[in-house]
């Protein structure tokens, strides 16, 4: 195994973000801008709709495609199965909607789009060809994505019963790190394989985090994605500049952060890594 070898995502890790924008043209202007992503349209000509995969150095960051609902970040989970999967949402009070295959003949993977027990919107995705993002930790990729919650331990039942998900105990900023028994060890035998002398010092199981659950005031439960920075001030700033919004800011004991909001009103967070931040 080799740094190039791609990064995989077993059943139960976030492996995928796709931004869903009435005007996908504007919000690749946006995110090309802040992030540097290359974005490359997937839909055949004459298709109604845009689905474009953002890149860096040749390797998938996310997605950006059309949507009739107002504007938001998607957070697909990595599944053996989206059929049963699905139907498992469903039997533990979820809902899931139509199964789709996507890419030519289904090539690039199988998925469907969920809502669990208490409104939050979340995708599945099965993967084919396309295993979900491979530029990550690193400036302009994605990090992680938190579940937010009013009631976040409630919440988190449904995802603890259907992935298998613990509550780690490490705390980062506003929110309590989620972890998958195992994925450090897959990281470990695939992709990753210096993962353990990397995280030499780090808490017991960090190298299973795949995600984290924050509790908020107000407002519906919801996927919050975060992004890497080289600093986060100037990516504010930036946002700023391109026609966003900053919602706030804050410190973690490994990263300083901001809340952000897009010019047509999808939230997210960039992170600068930065030990002992707060």
């Amino acid at each position: 195994m080799t740094d190039a070898t791609p990064r995989s995502y077993p059943q139960g890790v976030p492996s995928w973000i796709e931004a869903r924008h009435p005007d996908p043209d504007a919000a690749a202007a946006f995110y090309g801008a802040l992030f540097g992503w290359d974005l490359e349209e997937r839909m055949p000509p004459g298709a109604p709709g845009s689905y474009r995969i953002a890149t860096i150095d040749g390797r998938d960051v996310g997605a950006i495609t059309t949507s009739e609902d107002p504007a938001a970040w998607t957070t697909y989970i990595a599944v053996d199965d989206a059929d049963l999967t699905a139907a498992r949402v469903v039997a533990l009070g979820g809902s899931a909607g139509e199964r789709w295959d996507a890419g030519p003949g289904g090539s690039a993977g199988r998925g469907a789009d969920c809502i669990d027990p208490r409104g939050a919107a979340f995708s599945l995705w099965q993967a084919r060809e396309r295993l979900g993002s491979q530029h990550i930790n690193a400036p302009g990729g994605w990090v992680f994505s938190d579940l937010r919650s009013r009631e976040p331990d409630e919440a988190f039942v449904f995802y603890e019963q259907l992935f298998g998900w613990q509550v780690s105990g490490m705390d980062e900023g506003p929110s309590v790190m989620v972890r998958l028994p195992g994925y450090g060890d897959h990281l470990a035998a695939t992709s990753d394989p210096d993962i353990r002398e990397r995280q030499f010092g780090a808490p017991e199981g960090f190298a299973d985090v795949i995600g984290a659950l924050a509790r908020i005031d107000d407002g519906p439960d919801d996927w919050h994605v975060s992004f890497s920075v080289a600093d986060r001030d100037v990516a504010a700033d930036r946002v700023v500049e391109l026609g966003g919004r900053l919602l706030g800011t804050w410190e973690g004991y490994w990263t300083r952060a901001a809340e952000l909001e897009d010019p047509q009103g999808a939230t997210f967070r960039v992170t600068q890594f930065a030990p002992d931040a707060g």
